[in-house]
C-alpha cells in the first residue's frame, strides 16, 4: 500500500467492511467511483426521543440497516452509542441519518451527534407517549436550532385506535410552543410496516426544500467515531458542517494539532473523490494513530481556525431549569461532538432566571474550535441534565470583563452585521487592530478572508 489513496482489494476481509456498513459508513477506499454522487440537498435526519420508544427498529423498517452495532446493546436491548445508516426516500433523495441513544445516562451520545441534524425524526411510543428523555431531547434539538421534523407514533400494534388517539392528542398538546408544533404525526408498527410509506412520504416532503443548515465558512468536520481498517490506517467519521473535503487535502486535527491528509473518503457507503456540507462522511487519515484521535476533536482543511478555552456567546436557560442559572456556574460544554467542562460568565447579570437569556463568556478547561453562529448545549455538572444553550458571538478574544459596557457593546456589533460592518466598528474602537488582522478577526467574528475582503473594501472607500 502506498501513500497514495489507498485500494482497498475485493477481498478485502468482511469483518473489515460490516462494522462501517452497520453504521452505515463503509471504511474508505480507493478504486470506487472517482466522481462525488452526492444527493440533490445533502442533509441529515436524527432521531431523538426516549429509551425503548423503538427508534432504532424504526430504522431498521425505514433502511434495512440495525444500527446497532455493539455486542453490549444486543444483549441489553438498549442503544448506547451513535448508530449510521443512509436512507433513500421515494424521490430518490439519500439522506444521512444519525440513530441516537434514549437512555439518560447516554445524552452526552446522543449530543455528540445531534449537531450535525437538519431534520429531526421525533419518535413517541403510542403505548406510553411523553416521557422525560423526549423533553430532554426535544430541548436539545432546540437549543441546537433544528425546526423541521416529523413525530413518528411507534409501536401503534400494541394499542388501540382510541387509546392512540389519546396519545397523539397529548403528543400535539405538548408539543404547542416548540419548534414542532406544526410536525406531522404519523403513525407507524416496525412489527407490522403499517405506515411506513406515510412516514417516508412526510420526510420526502418536508426534505425536498430543505438545505443543509449553514454552519460557518471553516471546512470543518466534529469528529463523532474513530476507529482503525486493519492494513490502511485510522478513519474518523462525523456530518462535515461546511465547505467540502477532497482526496489529498491536507488537513488537521483540533484541539490536538496533529497535521496529516485525507487519503479517501466515503459517503454512503461510497468511495467519492470529494464530500459536501452536509453529508456524513468517512475520512481515512495518512499515518495518524488511532490513539492520537479522540471523539470531539475537530478535522479541519484549509488554514484558517484555532481552538480556545474562551467562548463569548448569548446564552438562553430553559424554561424548564429547575433554579436560576449564576454567574460562575460550573457545566459541561458541548459543541460538536466534543464534551468539555467550563464555567459561565455571565456579563451583565448575576444569575438568568429560567426563560432568560444574556451575554456570558464560557471559559472552558480545556480548548475547543467555535465560529460565530454556532449552536451548543449546557448541561448542568451534577445532577447532569440539560439546562441552557446559545449561539457563539466571538470566540478567542480574552477574558471579557463583568459589567463593562465596551464589551457588552462589542459583542453586540459582533452579533449582527455584515462582515464589513463589523470589522469597520472593531476599527473604530480599536484602529490599532488594522494591522493585526488575526486580533481583528477574533474581535469582530470573521474569518481572516472576510477580513481581507473588508479591510480592501475599507480602503477603497476611503
Amino acid at each position: 500500500m502506498t501513500d497514495a489513496t489507498p485500494q482497498l482489494p475485493q477481498g478485502a476481509p468482511p469483518a473489515a467492511r460490516s462494522a462501517a456498513e452497520g453504521a452505515g459508513e463503509t471504511r474508505p477506499a480507493a478504486g470506487g467511483p472517482t466522481e462525488t454522487r452526492a444527493p440533490r440537498h445533502p442533509l441529515i435526519v436524527g432521531t431523538a426521543g426516549h429509551i425503548d420508544h423503538g427508534k432504532t427498529a424504526l430504522i431498521k423498517l425505514l433502511t434495512g440497516i440495525d444500527t446497532d452495532r455493539l455486542k453490549e446493546e444486543k444483549q441489553r436491548g438498549i442503544t448506547i452509542e451513535l448508530g449510521f445508516a443512509s436512507l433513500t426516500l421515494p424521490s430518490g433523495q439519500r439522506l444521512g441519518v444519525v440513530d441516537v441513544p434514549g437512555h439518560e445516562r447516554f445524552v452526552h451520545h446522543m449530543l455528540a451527534g445531534a449537531g450535525g441534524i437538519d431534520l429531526i425524526l421525533l419518535v413517541v411510543a403510542g403505548d406510553e407517549g411523553i416521557m422525560p428523555q423526549t423533553r430532554e431531547h426535544l430541548d436539545i434539538v432546540e437549543l441546537l436550532g433544528v425546526e423541521q421534523g416529523v413525530v413518528a407514533l411507534t409501536k401503534t400494534d400494541m394499542v388501540d385506535a382510541e387509546f392512540l388517539e389519546l396519545v397523539r392528542e397529548d403528543v400535539r398538546e405538548y408539543l404547542r410552543g416548540t419548534a414542532l408544533k406544526d410536525a406531522p404525526l404519523v403513525g407507524v408498527s416496525a412489527v407490522t410496516g403499517a405506515g411506513k410509506d406515510d412516514l417516508l412520504a412526510e420526510l420526502d416532503r418536508l426534505a425536498l426544500p430543505l438545505r443543509h443548515r449553514d454552519r460557518g465558512h471553516l471546512r470543518r468536520l466534529p469528529v463523532d467515531r474513530v476507529f482503525t481498517m486493519e492494513g490502511f490506517g485510522t478513519v474518523v467519521t462525523g456530518t462535515l458542517w461546511a465547505g467540502q473535503l477532497r482526496v489529498g487535502d491536507p488537513v488537521r486535527l483540533l484541539p490536538s494539532g496533529i497535521e496529516t491528509r485525507i487519503r479517501a473518503l466515503q459517503v454512503h457507503n461510497e468511495a467519492v473523490a470529494e464530500a459536501l456540507a452536509g453529508q456524513r462522511v468517512a475520512v481515512l487519515l495518512h499515518a495518524v494513530a488511532k490513539t492520537a484521535v479522540e471523539r470531539g476533536e475537530w478535522l479541519l482543511a484549509g488554514g484558517e481556525g484555532e481552538a480556545t478555552t474562551l467562548v463569548d456567546a448569548r446564552v438562553r436557560l430553559l424554561r424548564s431549569a429547575a433554579k436560576p442559572l449564576e454567574s460562575g456556574t460550573r457545566t459541561r460544554f458541548h459543541l460538536g461532538a466534543a464534551e468539555l467542562l467550563g464555567r459561565v460568565i455571565l456579563l451583565e447579570t448575576e444569575e438568568l432566571a429560567p426563560g432568560e437569556e444574556g451575554w456570558a463568556q464560557v471559559r472552558l478547561e480545556a480548548p475547543v474550535l467555535a465560529e460565530r453562529g454556532d449552536r451548543f448545549v449546557l448541561r448542568s455538572y451534577s445532577p447532569i441534565v440539560t439546562v441552557a444553550g446559545g449561539t457563539v458571538v466571538t470566540a478567542g478574544v480574552g477574558k471579557r470583563r463583568r459589567f463593562r459596557g465596551e464589551d457588552i457593546e462589542a459583542l453586540r456589533q459582533a452579533e449582527k452585521g455584515a462582515p464589513e460592518e463589523r470589522v469597520r466598528a472593531v476599527l473604530a474602537r480599536r484602529a490599532e487592530l488594522g494591522a493585526e488582522r488575526e486580533l481583528l478577526a477574533r474581535e469582530s467574528g470573521c474569518t481572516a478572508s472576510e477580513v481581507g475582503a473588508a479591510l480592501e473594501a475599507l480602503t477603497a472607500a476611503g
